[in-house]
C-alpha cells in the first residue's frame, strides 16, 4: 500500500468565532470523519492543525512572515493515509468537514 498526504487548504476561517458548542461540534465532525478512515485501517498518521503563524526562508537568506504570503488558501492540516491508488485516497477525503468551510484537501502521493 502507499501512503498519501491530505492536506486541508481554506481561505481565513474564523474558528475564535465560533461558539463552545459549535466548536464542539465541528471537533466531532473531523474526529467522526478521522474516525472512520483508522477504522478501515487506512489512518497512518493523525495529523494536526497548523499555526496561522510562521515564516518562509526564501533563497539568498530571505525571510518573510507568513507562511500565507503567496496563495490565498492557508494549509490548516495535515493527515497521512494509506491507500492503493491516488483514486482511493482521493475517496476517502470526501466527508472532510474542511470542504463544510468551502475549504478543499490536496491528495499527494508521498514518494520514498
Amino acid at each position: 500500500m502507499k501512503e498519501f498526504l491530505l492536506l486541508f487548504r481554506q481561505s481565513e476561517y474564523a474558528y475564535r468565532e465560533l461558539s463552545a458548542e459549535d466548536f464542539q461540534a465541528l471537533l466531532k465532525k473531523w474526529q467522526d470523519w478521522t474516525g472512520g478512515i483508522a477504522a478501515q485501517g487506512k489512518l497512518v498518521s493523525n495529523g494536526r492543525r497548523l499555526s496561522t503563524e510562521g515564516k518562509v526562508l526564501k533563497p539568498g537568506g530571505v525571510i518573510t512572515d507568513g507562511p500565507f504570503v503567496e496563495i490565498r488558501e492557508r494549509l490548516g492540516g495535515f493527515l497521512v493515509v494509506q491507500a492503493d491508488t491516488l483514486e482511493e485516497a482521493t475517496t476517502l477525503a470526501h466527508g472532510c468537514p474542511v470542504l463544510d468551510a468551502k475549504g478543499c484537501v490536496e491528495v499527494r502521493e508521498i514518494v520514498s
